[in-house]
């Protein structure tokens, strides 16, 4: 039997996901031997995890709670009339760390998937359509996960963009094969891709 004050600390880590039973346990017991210096650090960010971050009004991205807006919106750098999909807010710095893409971002905040009950209208698609009106939108790149979901979100965007803006050009990320991924290990919707973005040598 375990300390209560351990049991809890396992329970509350075990609920993160990828975390499992054993791995609760490691982390707590190496907590609980580390300088209390760490848990408190560590607890003093989770306390303000939540007053200390919102959602951009207009993105979606994650932005301090005494910023108005993104600045990767309201940058004057930034090309508004270019907006890039993603389904969640992280996949932004992915983006950003390229260092090829100027535009702005729109974050869906998830992808459809009726087995986990997410829906259309629980994404942030309607805001996308005001936001191609009001900032003179010319280009939006799809860029959802190469997973079922993410090609479900991707061609229903892909419609109702079009039905809405049929001048509007809608593009999609190129999906093919990685480097050094043989193709005996690809899966079928990286192969379906890939051969759908050929190129010619």
């Amino acid at each position: 039997m375990l300390p209560q004050a351990l049991q809890n600390a396992i329970d509350a880590l075990g609920a993160l996901p990828g975390v499992g039973p054993r791995t609760a346990e490691r982390y707590a017991y190496y907590l609980f031997r580390a300088n209390k210096n760490l848990s408190k650090s560590i607890s003093d960010a989770l306390d303000n995890l939540h007053s200390g971050v919102k959602l951009c009004p207009k993105t979606f991205a994650l932005i301090s709670k005494n910023e108005e807006a993104s600045p990767l919106y309201t940058d004057s750098t930034r090309d508004k009339t270019t907006v890039l999909v993603v389904e969640e807010p992280l996949d932004i710095y992915a983006i950003e760390q390229t260092k090829g893409y100027h535009g702005t971002y729109h974050v869906l905040g998830g992808a459809i998937s009726p087995i986990d009950g997410i829906t259309p209208d629980q994404l942030h698609i309607k805001e996308l359509i005001s936001r191609i009106k009001a900032d003179s939108v010319t280009e939006v790149i799809i860029a959802t996960n190469p997973s079922i979901e993410g090609e479900s979100t991707a061609l229903l965007l892909q419609k109702v963009l079009s039905e809405n803006y049929p001048d509007l050009k809608v593009t999609r990320l190129a999906r093919g094969l990685p480097l050094g991924v043989d193709l005996s290990y690809a899966d079928q919707i990286t192969l379906s891709a890939a051969l759908e973005n050929r190129t010619k040598l």
